[in-house]
């Protein structure tokens, strides 16, 4: 069955930081209805152990954080927006004090906050809540919003696609979506390709279902944020919730939006290596307190890789581990914190202390098998400072975006300021647009599909997608791998495309839709790129060319969905 419900202002798509930010500061204006497609407690944010950044300290300074954003971020971050987000970032953390946020005191620092220090990091500027920051955060926005009048939550909604012109001038063909096309490739400068933004394509809402009684509902609204992360889910082995399946990407790239840099996929240096646990990162900021990586005899090797040690940036730290386990014949390395003490373990990282003692690993007396996995995407949809897409009153905001601040890597805790600093400004420039009028726009068609026979395929072509994502596409590549890899996830695509062209949606064939075409992005955006730079190291291309520019990929406008 499908319906149309009357037009909100804004319809937010994802619950974590990024969407709720967006929803509360909209919300003291007008309605903002917000989608979930699980839980509402499910989002990546409440993952993320580590902290938020914050220019606070004395020996701390703008032209600081900008730097080791840039270092960390290989040359391909953009000065412009790496300033903007460093300029917010101490009214970003009082922003999130002034929420009731419980960050881990410290009467001698600055604001009253404890501060942590990460890789990458040149001082202490992590402010953070023990070492569930992300949680601590999720819990206080998620309750501000469900006792806000204005705020709709839809727990188990999950958006199909954006509500495009090319919807309302080809509807009555009878299609619900267009042919899957190629991906181009646009080399450009980066976010301030957006002057070329036009508005003769618009979003006027949302295509989305409810996953329990299987209805789908047309959502018309004057504007649409994707908030819904990244696509860590593409790869086998992911430090991301069940929810990071790339669905704000795809739904963009359908749309007509340009992603900018997929190819840089950031994997955790470590997550917790153990047969009932695959997804459970062990933070940066354990390192970031003097806890050393080792090899079985005890030795350590990180020194060898960088000079900094364990505190190099990430893409060093997980090349470096993936060199190790290849070179030693090793399942993981060691992650060593024993002489730091039970006590000030279980004060500074009580969540990783108590889940790691569940499944028989004291680290105050034992070290942590480790492994690297799939964290962050650090490229996505091409958004400007306000988190505008290509398509006008399409928003989005969070990892789902690609604003040019994570570059060919993402600096430790960059990722929640990004939120909470575009996500307020985001919500600014959709308040100064104004409400537009919606137009009625077409119901969802179900009048040529049945329900599926079987759900097998869908079972059988995720588990494929991504062992081969993994096998093909992880932290070392090569050109034969990609290829082979492309290859493969066309056939996968076409599959999946014919499976949704005439079976109902659900939400399992949805996020394999969602993560094939992620899956593609990501290969094509690394086959362009000939040259080994931050996240992205082909044994074809080891050099770093001397002058590089983001790799943009551009839809061909006939086949936009």
């Amino acid at each position: 069955m499908e319906t149309s419900v009357p037009p909100t202002s804004v319809v937010v798509i994802g619950a974590g930081l990024a969407g709720l930010t967006v929803a509360l500061e909209l919300a003291q204006h007008g309605p903002v209805t917000v989608l979930a497609k699980r839980s509402l407690s499910e989002a990546a944010t409440a993952w993320a152990q580590g902290g938020i950044v914050g220019v606070l300290g004395e020996d701390d300074s703008i032209e600081s954080h900008v730097r080791d954003t840039q270092d960390a971020g290989a040359g391909l971050v953009d000065a412009t927006t790496a300033r903007f987000i460093a300029e917010h970032s101490a009214a970003a953390v009082q922003w999130l004090v002034d929420q009731g946020v419980p960050f881990s005191p410290d009467p001698a620092g600055p604001l009253g906050l404890h501060l942590t220090r990460e890789g990458g990091h040149a001082v202490r500027r992590i402010a953070h809540a023990a070492d569930a920051t992300g949680r601590a955060i999720h819990e206080v926005l998620l309750a501000m919003a469900r006792a806000h009048p204005n705020i709709t939550l839809r727990e188990r909604w999950m958006a199909i696609d954006v509500i495009t012109s090319r919807h309302l001038s080809a509807h009555m063909a009878g299609s619900r979506a267009g042919p899957p096309p190629a991906a181009g490739k646009d080399l450009g400068s980066g976010p301030s390709l957006l002057e070329r933004r036009t508005e003769a394509s618009r979003c006027y809402g949302v295509y989305a279902l409810d996953i329990d009684s299987r209805r789908v509902d047309t959502l018309s609204a004057s504007a649409v944020v994707l908030a819904t992360g990244g696509a860590g889910k593409v790869y086998r082995y992911t430090t991301n919730p069940e929810t990071a399946t790339g669905d704000g990407i795809a739904m963009a790239w359908r749309a007509g939006c340009r992603i900018g840099n997929m190819e840089f996929i950031q994997f955790h240096p470590t997550c917790l290596y153990h047969p009932q646990e695959r997804s459970f990162l062990i933070t940066e900021a354990l390192r970031g307190e003097g806890a050393h990586l080792k090899l079985p005899d005890g030795t350590r090797f990180m020194a060898q890789h960088d000079p900094r040690g364990e505190l190099a940036p990430r893409d060093i730290v997980a090349r470096a581990i993936d060199f190790e386990m290849k070179k030693h014949g090793l399942d993981h390395v060691w992650l060593d914190a024993t002489h730091l003490g039970e006590a000030f373990l279980k004060e500074h990282f009580p969540t990783i202390h108590a889940r790691c003692l569940a499944l028989g690993i004291d680290i105050a007396h034992k070290p942590i098998p480790v492994v690297p996995a799939a964290h962050y995407t650090c490229g996505g949809v091409v958004t400007d400072l306000d988190g505008r897409t290509d398509v006008a009153n399409l928003y989005a905001v969070g990892e789902t975006t690609y604003t040019g601040l994570h570059g060919a890597n993402r600096l430790a805790s960059n990722s929640l300021l990004e939120c909470v600093v575009l996500g307020r400004t985001c919500a600014a420039h959709i308040l100064k647009a104004g409400t537009a009028d919606v137009p009625n726009v077409p119901a969802w068609d179900e009048s040529q599909v049945e329900d599926a026979d079987e759900q097998v395929v869908i079972a059988h072509n995720w588990d494929e997608l991504r062992l081969l994502m993994w096998n093909y596409v992880g932290i070392v590549r090569t050109t034969k791998r990609l290829e082979r890899a492309l290859h493969r996830i066309e056939l996968l695509k076409n599959e999946i495309d014919d499976y949704y062209a005439n079976f109902r949606v659900t939400r399992d064939l949805l996020e394999l839709r969602n993560l094939v075409e992620c899956a593609e992005l990501i290969v094509r955006s690394a086959l362009v790129r000939h040259e080994s730079r931050g996240l992205h190291y082909s044994r074809d291309f080891p050099s770093t060319l001397p002058v590089s520019l983001p790799t943009v990929l551009t839809r061909p406008a006939r086949s936009r969905g």
